[in-house]
């Protein structure tokens, strides 16, 4: 687990969030004698790129400083003088860029995107007494947030690991302790018509993960900017450890939401699926009969659940899928449901943006008549 103090936070050799101080260059001096002028600095950006990790920028530069080129001075031979190169700093797709107190610059979402951290100064003119302005300088951080289709949710053993392997062609390593997945694992799934959907199984949470107990936030911070939500839950239930009471499907999928609800609500507005994973174990069926029904009227079990862990409001699940990883059934029933689901909300979002297009061209024809 990570001390509290840890401030860069990272998982074994994965690195998701880094802090780096920027500089816009310096502005040159003008030349007052002949109305000469400096040029301006170089700006600092944060740009996209692939085969990029925030690892990688940490190693590269120790420093975490990055600056500008100052602008040339204006002299006899130039009265014009040259602008500073600017500074690029490569960093991986799926970065929110954030100053020190929280205020977003700019999200990197796809390859190519940049965003502008700090801005070169002004060189030096009349309207400055040729006095050049020094660039900005601020620290910003870099915060990377995984881009998936769907995130996995789950407690530690509900079999993640095990189902992304038997959904996609991601390798992730399974190792049998309660904290399994020390970093994110993107797996994609592959379909005959070559449409890509990509999962992400992120760090396990634990109960109190909102709390920021053990990984909790940097998990939950990562299922923000999945598409839609695939619970997993081990058919049997679980216990997290020997001090933890056992807890049931039903009792997994009901702290699962609390979890999600208590770090932030909207994350409930995304869709969700249901995998009811171990069902190669004994009673498999019948505890997932009991499950199902036991999700038609969550309200009338509230009472297997301690008071502070009953959610507000129940998720109600577009698919329910019973499978086992171990031995694949009803993974590519799964794959289809999972295809179904995204495809569903695209063509939704289709029609929205659709609407408010065909919104936008009446209220102004009608603005102009």
């Amino acid at each position: 687990m990570l001390p509290e103090h840890c401030s860069c936070s990272s998982y074994g050799n994965f690195v998701d969030n880094l802090r780096l101080y920027v500089r816009g260059g310096s502005g040159g001096m003008g030349l007052p004698r002949l109305g000469g002028q400096g040029g301006n600095g170089g700006d600092v950006w944060v740009v996209a790129s692939k085969n990029v990790t925030l690892k990688r920028i940490k190693d590269k530069y120790p420093q975490k400083r990055f600056v500008a080129e100052a602008g040339a001075n204006s002299s006899v031979r130039a009265l014009k003088g040259d602008g500073g190169k600017d500074k690029e700093i490569l960093a991986p797709v799926g970065i929110t860029v954030t100053t020190d107190d929280g205020r977003t610059l700019g999200d990197l979402n796809v390859e190519g995107d940049r965003v502008m951290v700090a801005k070169g100064g002004s060189g030096g003119c009349l309207y400055s007494e040729f006095q050049p302005s020094k660039g900005e300088a601020k620290h910003i951080r870099l915060d990377l947030k995984l881009i998936a289709d769907l995130g996995l949710v789950g407690f530690p053993n509900a079999g993640k690991s095990s189902l992304l392997t038997a959904l996609s062609n991601a390798t992730p390593q399974i190792a049998s302790y309660a904290f399994t997945t020390l970093k994110p694992e993107i797996g994609k799934l592959i379909y005959e018509d070559y449409k890509q959907i990509s999962v992400a199984d992120l760090p396990g949470l634990i109960e109190g993960a909102h709390m920021n107990k053990g990984m909790g936030h940097k998990f939950l911070k990562h299922v923000e900017r999945t598409k839609q939500l695939l619970f997993v839950v081990d058919v049997c239930g679980f216990q997290l450890a020997s001090k933890t009471p056992f807890r049931s499907a039903f009792e997994a999928v009901q702290l699962l939401t609390k979890e999600l609800e208590l770090y932030k609500e909207e994350l409930l507005s995304k869709s969700a699926l249901l995998v009811v994973n171990k069902m190669d174990l004994p009673d498999a069926e019948n505890k997932l009969a009991e499950l199902k029904e036991q999700l038609q009227n969550p309200e009338e079990f509230s009472d297997l659940l301690p008071e502070d862990m009953i959610p507000q409001n129940y998720l109600t699940f577009r698919h329910v899928v019973p499978v086992s990883a171990i031995t694949g059934f009803g993974i590519s029933h799964l794959k289809s449901c999972i295809r179904q689901s995204l495809d569903e909300d695209a063509a939704l979002q289709a029609n929205a943006t659709h609407q408010e297009k065909l919104h936008a061209l009446r209220y102004h024809s009608h603005g102009h008549l």
